[in-house]
């Protein structure tokens, strides 16, 4: 990294990713100061050695903000108030958005000379914690050479340009309703080989050096879902939202995706039957409740 770079980055949004993140770049040599509303949130993030605060005001102006945050209407209102103070070099939303907000962000930032780039992640709290996540950056080429010292820290250079600004949320988005429609279908061809007195564990891996395989077949079953442990750390309510955000993007532009669509249905069964809270491998629960030793939910939550 260019030793002349301002090194100073505030990441916003302290949960299991964004902790994690903050983790990874204080590790790597950044001055971090970390911002959430959570007390529980910053303390977490302090064991590991993060400066916080409960202010956001407080690194309005950073050079370098990482966001991480629940949703697209939350970037909305704090991306201004971190570009209300001067500094700003580049901001890196690493927040499963919608391609709108991006880009209208990334106007917003453009106007005060600064980036916005638009960098959803996937490789979960484990990926985080290592700086090995890979990430879908929607960004013009300007923003980009901004945000990239963050991101390598991020990422270890494990990332695609895709496109312009709100691209990047466009494919990530993708990318999570085809992993939500996976872990329909794998769990639904295992319920059946479980019927047919197969082990899925056995049946699993086969498929997954088959044409058949995945990353679902090859480790999510596996690891969360036969095992019973459904320890992701990724939830119910955040895949259900994905997958649904997914269609709707779609919908605007006039495509309507069937397959896809049926999927995010399913979720949303799963989702009033296991609650937002369960964690997103939970899933088989509703698809396939053989599998598990989890098993089928036993009533609906209110």
């Amino acid at each position: 990294m260019n030793d002349k770079i301002d090194r100073r980055v505030a990441v916003i949004g302290l949960g299991a990713m964004g902790g994690a993140m903050a983790a990874t770049l204080h590790r790597a040599g950044w001055e971090v100061t970390g911002f959430d509303p959570s007390e529980a949130a910053r303390t977490a993030a302090e064991k590991a050695g993060i400066k916080t605060t409960a202010d956001l005001a407080d690194v309005a102006g950073s050079p370098y903000a990482v966001l991480s945050l629940p949703a697209a209407g939350i970037v909305e209102t704090t991306v201004p108030r971190l570009l209300g103070t001067p500094g700003t070099v580049a901001i890196i939303d690493t927040t499963t958005s919608e391609p709108g907000t991006s880009k209208a962000m990334a106007e917003l930032a453009q106007a005060q000379g600064a980036a916005f780039v638009d960098a959803p992640v996937s490789g979960g709290r484990d990926g985080a914690a290592t700086g090995s996540l890979s990430a879908f950056v929607g960004a013009t080429d300007e923003a980009l050479a901004a945000a990239e010292p963050v991101l390598l820290a991020l990422t270890g250079g494990k990332y695609s340009h895709i496109g312009g600004p709100g691209s990047g949320n466009v494919v990530k988005l993708l990318n999570n309703v085809l992993a939500a429609a996976n872990l329909v279908s794998v769990g639904e061809a295992l319920g059946v080989a479980k019927a047919y007195g197969i082990d899925p564990a056995k049946a699993a891996a086969s498929i997954s050096e088959a044409s058949g395989g995945s990353k679902v077949s090859a480790a999510m079953y596996p690891n969360w879902v036969l095992t019973g442990s459904h320890d992701s750390g990724f939830s119910m309510g955040l895949m259900a939202r994905d997958a649904a955000l997914a269609v709707d993007v779609a919908a605007r532009i006039g495509e309507h995706p069937a397959l896809l669509a049926a999927a995010a249905n399913q979720w949303q069964d799963a989702l009033a039957a296991l609650g937002p809270a369960a964690d997103f491998t939970e899933i088989a629960r509703t698809v396939a409740p053989a599998i598990t030793p989890a098993g089928a939910p036993t009533s609906p939550v209110a």
